[in-house]
């Protein structure tokens, strides 16, 4: 092993950049293998056109005849460009993307054969889809899945295949994906904050909910990569001594990006502008070996589709480079983790975001009214939002480092504060003439001037607002976006719909004026939602006990968060707003109960066969070494040998009692999963991996990293974390 570690590290001396080719102006490539409106001008009928752009813009369905043009049209526009295959792209509950291809090709009478793509094989496909996780919707020889076009999403080619986005639901009609509850969901919060966009603008006839995502992730050599098993088999170093130089001097943040890298950047940006992938930032992030890219805002479904998409290209990309891409949450112990921050608002049909600042103190108002709402949102659902980034591998995260604190709270500034404290003071009912007025120039038309310099600078907050959005930063890098968006959209949702009630009501009953009946509700919201507001550092048990005192949930572990998704209350809200039914909901839960524990238990089974195939047989080699030494020594000196070997001694005896300690964990740590393997009930295993399986996990890698440090260099197995971090 120590032979195919240093074989590794030789190998990384001679690698050079890959040369890329780039286009002069990206803007000329930009949605080239993408089938989008200029395509569909080029390649579709008018009736055809025309039908794709109504179900876009207004949901309206597509009729099979219509269908059938399409495809036809999709289909020669892909074969013009090498397509050979299609498949129905979809997001299964495994996290990944799926995709089974399909040849155009068809053979006919007298072995002739064409090419064919009809609109039956466009709107809907069958996929034999027995093995992905269902959570006890279907039994296996019920194994019929459908995955149906989502033509809001533009079908795209990927190498020689047309890949056409889709929802996958069960033959009864379940969602078995993360696309169907968020399109679900993303319809009703539309609805809901047209609804309310119509007490400022009585033109807006949509809201689209946007999405910036911020994918972090690490880079490392392939050839280091595949000598560390645990790297290849969980994603993450399960051991490994620090590094003596870490990110303690910030010198990789936004530093030059290593030329190896700054090629591959250039290349994915490339396939991604050909994709339609609006990539626009790249950076080195803290962590050494840690980068980040992020676009340009989009509408959520399809920043959902194009993030899941990125993940896909980066891993391929990567592996042209001699790159390995580590997405996981916390790869390396004692270095910042990786997040996927998601950058969260709501914009007009007429071109307004929601949660921009206007010029008049009536767009200030309607700015209030999405910012308290959503606020309020955040405060009543806190556990639910938690729930939604809940993972094994984002537990390692959050709390860690500068990542935020499992403890959901938002984060608005002093400035904005201080707005929200003046409106608490609003009156009771009607408002007088002066109260007004001094309200609408004095706070309310101030908000601009006020956010002119009041950037976020509060890096802990799990969901902060930036000048004219959310941002959503407890979400994990691994995460599919569309967990947490279904899950914010709902409840934002929720809220504009009870909002709007209660503005109504004070309306009709009191005969208040809009603008009245509106600062009323919004006092009231303020003053409920105190407490999810929290401008301090978000570590340690003070910012722990305030939180509790407020009553706010601190749910460290997945099994913990993740009994909100199955609350009554949690239920209620998907059933009301038609985003998931009562089976869907408890079918998630069970998957990811168990996604869980597997998880768990394959870090176990990795750390247990590294530490005894491994790190034991090494230790004891060098110890042989010690006592070959000893033994040396004492020919020579005779009974004074200890004069001159009682540090190597005392190493014999060091090595011992690690060695005894990683024995007698493993044991122990088999024995309880063992026990776990029996439990049926998901949740019931989920608990017993995290609470009796995993606390094994932090000692027997302590005694395995201390032998690092006392065994011989050159013989130590695993690629070491100076080697990881800091080879370019």
């Amino acid at each position: 092993m120590s032979t195919l570690r240093f074989h590794a590290i030789k190998e990384t001396f001679n690698r050079k950049p890959v040369e890329v080719q780039e286009p002069e102006r990206r803007s000329a490539i930009f949605g080239k293998n993408v089938f989008n409106e200029s395509a569909m001008r080029q390649y579709l009928t008018k009736t055809s056109y025309n039908s794709v752009m109504d179900a876009i813009e207004n949901g309206k369905k597509i009729e099979r005849s219509v269908a059938d043009h399409i495809s036809t049209g999709m289909k020669e526009w892909a074969i013009s460009k090498g397509a050979t295959h299609y498949t129905h792209w979809f997001q299964p509950l495994t996290g990944a993307t799926a995709e089974k291809h399909d040849a155009f090709f068809e053979t006919i009478d007298n072995g002739q054969s064409i090419e064919k793509f009809g609109g039956g094989q466009l709107v809907q496909q069958e996929p034999d889809a027995s093995s992905f996780p269902h959570g006890g919707i279907r039994n296996t020889f019920e194994a019929r899945g459908y995955t149906a076009w989502d033509p809001t999403s533009p079908a795209f080619l990927y190498g020689t295949t047309l890949c056409i986005p889709t929802v996958f639901v069960s033959y009864t009609g379940e969602a078995l994906d993360y696309k169907t509850p968020l399109l679900r969901a993303l319809q009703t919060v539309d609805q809901a904050a047209t609804a309310v966009a119509k007490y400022f603008d009585k033109s807006v006839t949509k809201v689209n909910p946007t999405l910036g995502w911020e994918q972090e992730y690490f880079l490392i050599d392939k050839a280091l990569a595949l000598s560390r098993p645990d790297i290849m088999l969980s994603g993450r170093t399960l051991l490994g001594h620090s590094s003596p130089k870490g990110q303690q001097l910030d010198d990789h943040y936004f530093g030059s990006i290593p030329m190896r890298v700054l090629n591959y950047m250039r290349d994915l940006e490339t396939e991604c502008m050909l994709l339609g992938i609006p990539v626009k930032t790249r950076h080195n992030e803290v962590a050494p070996n840690q980068f980040e890219l992020a676009p340009i805002f989009e509408e959520t479904n399809l920043a959902v589709d194009h993030n899941s998409l990125l993940m896909d290209l980066m891993d391929k990309i990567a592996d042209r480079h001699n790159f390995k891409v580590l997405f996981h949450e916390k790869p390396f112990a004692g270095v910042n983790g990786s997040g996927k921050h998601n950058n969260w608002s709501l914009a007009t049909n007429t071109g307004v975001n929601l949660l921009g600042p206007g010029s008049t103190p009536m767009k200030n108002l309607q700015f209030l009214t999405f910012f308290i709402n959503t606020l309020k949102a955040v405060n009543d659902h806190e556990e639910l939002l938690r729930a939604s980034i809940a993972g094994a591998s984002n537990d390692h995260r959050l709390g860690a480092n500068e990542a935020p604190p499992a403890i959901i709270s938002a984060f608005i500034g002093s400035q904005l504060t201080d707005v929200l404290d003046e409106l608490e003071k609003v009156t009771d009912g009607k408002l007088s003439p002066q109260e007004k007025t001094d309200l609408k120039l004095n706070v309310v038309g101030k908000i601009p001037e006020i956010l002119m310099d009041n950037t976020d600078r509060n890096r802990t907050s799990p969901f902060a607002f930036t000048g004219n959005k959310f941002e959503f930063r407890a979400v994990g890098s691994t995460a599919n976006c569309a967990n947490p968006m279904t899950v914010l959209n709902a409840i934002v949702a929720k809220q504009l719909i009870d909002f709007k009630q209660k503005v109504d009501k004070l309306i009709k009953d009191k005969k208040m004026k809009k603008d009245d009946a509106i600062f009323n509700v919004l006092r009231e919201y303020i003053k409920d939602s105190k407490r999810i507001r929290f401008e301090g550092d978000g570590y340690g048990e003070a910012w722990e006990k305030e939180a509790k005192k407020r009553g706010l949930s601190n749910n460290k572990t997945t099994p913990e968060a993740l009994k909100a998704r199955v609350s009554k209350e949690s239920i209620a809200l998907f059933e009301e707003l038609n985003i998931m039914s009562k089976v869907e909901v408890e079918a998630r839960y069970e998957i990811e109960m168990e996604e869980y524990a597997m998880r768990i238990q394959i870090e176990g089974r990795v750390l247990g066969d590294i530490a005894r195939n491994h790190i034991i047989p090494t230790a004891i080699q060098y110890q042989n070494i010690l006592i070959r030494n000893v033994r040396g020594l004492k020919e020579i000196y005779g009974d004074n040998f200890k004069k001159f070997g009682g540090e190597q001694l005392n190493l014999i005896e060091k090595i011992s009692h690690h060695i005894e300690s990683i024995n007698k964990g493993i044991t122990e740590m088999i024995e309880e999963r063992k026990k776990a393997n029996k439990i049926e009930n998901a949740e019931k295993r989920a608990k017993a991996y995290c609470n009796k399986v995993k606390p094994y996990f932090d000692d027997i890698r302590y005694h395995c990293d201390k032998l690092e440090l006392l065994v011989d260099d050159e013989i130590w197995p695993l690629t070491k974390y100076r080697e990881l971090l800091f080879t370019k």
